[in-house]
């Protein structure tokens, strides 16, 4: 275990409770989910299949993967990180669990599910939960942060563990990104192209996408945008967020919004890293963060549920909507130190009729607020109230 590791180890503790049973692990790279297993299953019988020898040795003795796992006594834990990397385990792994039952707990994390789409890979018939990884939550940052930092530099744990050497590592990070998960796995031919599209895609980020704008703006033909578009959301670099049509009889906007998971990689990706924090980009910085925390508690908790955000062609928007059976929160997100009505209206029109059971917004200012029935919530507020279901829950 590296000293980076132990560090890592002591200074947060993640949040997401391990599954009992055999489980996937999916989250980008970067965001602790080796230190989290090695951390939660100390004693687990590890397959590190980033390590170029044990993909070396798996691969001539295919047999080497069940005779390790089969010596072992019952109840044990098997690790097998990144195993889209030999996505054939998933079948030894079905063979064992079919054979055995629980005798053996695999944990499976993976950063990209794009090849195990692709190869149509056997993903254990239902026999293992999914669960993801995410960047630092404010909840496990203590709720002791700079808000412009945060928004600047990202949440990625090592980030956070080395703030004076943050745009360094986010810049090694984009080309880590770049050089590990799209040359290795052959994702994209032309990588210059690729890294073209990349800075625009991150202008893009927290808005409405129109593909054929972003083509043109990144000179690549509609067909390789989209497919770009599906890479950074197979290898869990960025997430869709669809529209919200509650209402048949108003026209609403039906594009999905594009999100980054993470604000420091949104800035690095846009060749932003070293420049200040600008306020014409603080606001989609703080849809992103929020986004995440929303993603994260939804997991975390086991809410279930979905997100989306609403908007019409005239412009009135809500940034995100929480849906799970007849329970809709809406919640807005302003960066602005100062509360204004009108801020809050688009969700005060979407509960008087009636669409949404509650609604919430988020806002830079130190107060809590209440305005025609929303709940306003500065920023660590509404994280506390996140992670204690106030937000969310019933």
């Amino acid at each position: 275990m590296s000293i980076f590791t132990v560090i890592m180890l002591t200074m947060y503790t993640r949040r997401l409770p391990l599954p009992e049973r055999t489980f996937f692990l999916f989250g980008p790279r970067g965001t602790g989910k080796s230190t989290w297993l090695r951390q939660q299953l100390p004693g687990a019988t590890w397959f590190d299949l980033l390590r170029l020898q044990t993909v070396l040795d798996l691969s001539r003795n295919p047999e080497l993967f069940r005779a390790r796992v089969e010596a072992l006594p019952k109840g044990s834990w098997v690790v097998v990180d990144e195993v889209q990397r030999m996505p054939a385990l998933l079948d030894e792994v079905h063979a064992m669990i079919a054979e055995y039952g629980s005798r053996y707990r695999f944990a499976l994390s993976g950063s990209s599910a794009r090849k195990l789409r692709r190869l149509d890979t056997n993903l254990l018939a239902g026999r293992a939960v999914t669960r993801h990884f995410f960047p630092l939550t404010g909840a496990e940052l203590g709720y002791a942060f700079d808000l412009d930092d945060l928004l600047g530099n990202g949440c990625l744990p090592q980030i956070r563990s080395e703030p004076a050497a943050a745009h360094d590592l986010l810049d090694a990070y984009v080309g880590t990104y770049l050089r590990e998960e799209i040359q290795q796995e052959a994702l994209a031919r032309d990588m210059g192209v690729f890294a073209r599209f990349l800075a625009v895609a991150a202008l893009c980020n927290g808005q409405v996408v129109n593909v054929a704008g972003v083509a043109r703006d990144a000179g690549v033909a509609r067909p390789t945008v989209a497919r770009f578009f599906e890479v950074l959301v197979d290898t869990l670099i960025g997430t869709w967020l669809p529209a919200w049509t509650p209402r048949a009889r108003i026209k609403e906007v039906q594009h999905p919004k594009f999100y980054l998971f993470d604000t420091g990689v949104t800035r690095a990706l846009a060749g932003r890293t070293r420049e200040p924090l600008e306020g014409a980009e603080r606001g989609h910085l703080l849809e992103t963060l929020i986004f995440h925390e929303l993603r994260a508690a939804m997991n975390e908790q086991g809410l279930g549920g979905a997100l989306s955000y609403w908007r019409t062609p005239s412009g009135t928007e809500v940034d995100f909507v929480w849906e799970r059976g007849k329970r809709r929160v809406g919640i807005e997100v302003k960066a602005s130190g100062v509360w204004r009505r009108e801020h809050g209206t688009s969700l005060a029109t979407l509960r008087e009729e009636g669409a949404i059971s509650s609604a919430v917004a988020v806002y830079t200012g130190q107060e809590r607020l209440k305005d025609r029935g929303i709940q306003v919530y500065p920023v660590r507020d509404f994280l506390r109230a996140l992670t204690t279901g106030e937000v969310l829950g019933s």
